[in-house]
């Protein structure tokens, strides 16, 4: 399904790994460390399902994860303390960039008058360390985890309207632009009332998964997200 672009798009919601930053599949590198921790071996069936329910869930609060796959509260605490040591590590190492474009994209949605918001389902820690590796710290007026939304991340619609009553960028839901990689960043879009939902292909899910979870467009990445919001395309 294809929609007009919303006229008065005054605030940009922005994923982070996947949409506006490159990460190499960190997050299933991570999920190694955290599976280690908590006993679960390689090769092994039940690795193989909690892998497949990662890459499925990608983009959802990676603590609520670690709740579906461990069970109980500890474990669940100390598989997602493992993934974000270890993420964090890797983003140490140099092993994230930005999505080619994504800062000349988010530069550009500032030059025209909107505000943007980047968000994950990280922790804060990983976030900052994310956004200081790649020196973002200063890019936007507001970055978003789940904690910061009362702890629940995506396919809710929470850090989008956190974002919305944050920064007073715009009047109603329908001026917020919504964009991510995965099905749950559309679905939180969706849930939001946000105007424009837009998928893009630089992350975890295909084209079906997006427009499936309710995306009006699908874009080849968020470099495109400035004409499109400017109506050319």
């Amino acid at each position: 399904m294809t929609t007009p672009v919303t006229p008065g798009t005054r605030l940009v919601v922005l994923d982070m790994a996947g949409t506006t930053v490159a990460d190499g599949g960190l997050v299933e590198r991570a999920f190694l460390a955290a599976a280690r921790e908590l006993g679960v071996q390689p090769g092994t069936d039940d690795h193989a399902d909690k892998l497949a329910y990662v890459r499925a869930t990608m983009g959802e609060s990676k603590i609520s994860v670690f709740r579906h796959l461990f069970g109980d509260e500890d474990r669940a605490r100390r598989a997602n303390a493992a993934f974000e040591q270890a993420y964090g590590a890797l983003v140490d190492d140099g092993l994230v960039a930005p999505v080619p474009g994504a800062r000349e994209a988010v530069e550009e949605l500032a030059a025209d008058g909107r505000t943007v918001v980047l968000t994950t389902g990280f922790a804060r820690v990983t976030q900052d360390a994310v956004l200081d590796a790649l020196g973002w710290r200063d890019l936007v007026p507001l970055t978003l985890c789940p904690a910061d939304a009362g702890g629940r991340g995506r396919p809710y619609p929470d850090l989008v309207l956190a974002a919305f009553l944050r920064t007073w960028a715009a009047d109603a839901v329908h001026q917020v632009a919504v964009v991510g990689d995965t099905s749950y960043d559309v679905l939180s879009g969706v849930r939001a009332g946000a105007g424009l939902v837009a998928g893009v292909r630089t992350g975890a899910h295909g084209d079906d998964a997006l427009r499936e979870a309710g995306a009006h467009h699908v874009l080849d990445s968020v470099a495109d997200l400035p004409a499109l919001l400017r109506g050319a395309g």
